[in-house]
């Protein structure tokens, strides 16, 4: 394996935290802000991109680290490792609620797909980069853009769902719809594509948005119930407005009865 070999367990229900087990020179990369705790002994290092490749000279790291920027992500990532002998521990937390998925890469050919936040920490030599959609109407319409976010190696990763997370496995032809900030990851064998919504109603007054993400086996995909981005637009929704009454606070008629009742101000 090129990729350390680490042991792992995760915690909790709703907020779950991934604690790694590390043995004597074993390490894990994880993003910016995940980091939990850690026992004694651990080292921990600021590194360009994920730190996979070795020895490719300064302008190689200085293009490995690049490449998170165009999913959002900080040039750097964090390296822990166990300097110590004995086995010492090193836990993640999730931002927010969900479930931690394990993604052994050996199951999965090498190769995983997942939208551009939801990487979480991953066994060092794991390779963290980024997947160009092939597709104009997918990179377009499909939520997450021209780019994911792509795992390959042989080692284990982690991945965050939001709410609850479905499994799907898909046989050959077999096809999936999907709401386009729903989807965690997919394998490579799965076939992805963004599918408009059709019909005027559908369209003018269905609130679920233009398009479907469409996802066609065969191959495993995950998905989530809430996404993130849902998350945050029912809290901007709710949040008090200026003099300190939530959107519709206190009347079945909303902003209608704020005029009626003369709080509204201009």
């Amino acid at each position: 394996m090129t990729a350390h070999e680490i042991d792992y367990r995760i915690y909790g229900e709703e907020m779950q935290y991934v604690e790694i087990e590390l043995d004597p020179q074993e390490g894990v990369v994880a993003e910016a802000g995940s980091f939990m705790m850690m026992d004694d002994g651990i080292k921990m290092e600021t590194i360009f991109g994920d730190g996979s490749q070795k020895d490719t000279g300064f302008l190689g790291k200085i293009l490995g680290a690049g490449k998170r920027i165009l999913t959002g992500e900080s040039l750097f990532m964090t390296a822990f490792y166990n300097d110590l002998v004995g086995k010492r521990n090193v836990s993640f937390a999730s931002p927010y609620p969900g479930k931690i998925i394990p993604i052994d890469l050996t199951e999965f050919g090498g190769k995983f797909i997942c939208q551009k936040d939801a990487f979480l920490c991953a066994a060092k030599g794991v390779s963290v980069g980024i997947e160009f959609s092939k597709k104009l109407g997918r990179g377009l319409f499909g939520g997450e853009g021209f780019i994911m976010q792509k795992l390959e190696g042989d080692g284990m990763a982690f991945v965050h769902a939001g709410g609850t997370m479905a499994k799907k496995e898909l046989a050959a032809g077999e096809t999936l719809r999907v709401d386009t900030g729903c989807i965690v990851g997919f394998d490579q064998t799965v076939d992805y594509d963004i599918e408009f919504v059709g019909g005027i109603k559908n369209t003018v007054f269905g609130g679920e948005g233009l398009f479907f993400a469409k996802l066609q086996g065969p191959g495993t995909v995950f998905v989530q119930s809430l996404p993130f981005s849902r998350l945050a637009g029912r809290v901007l929704a709710s949040a008090p407005r200026s003099g300190g009454k939530s959107k519709g606070e206190g009347s079945i008629l909303g902003g209608l009865g704020d005029l009626l009742d003369g709080d509204n101000r201009f």
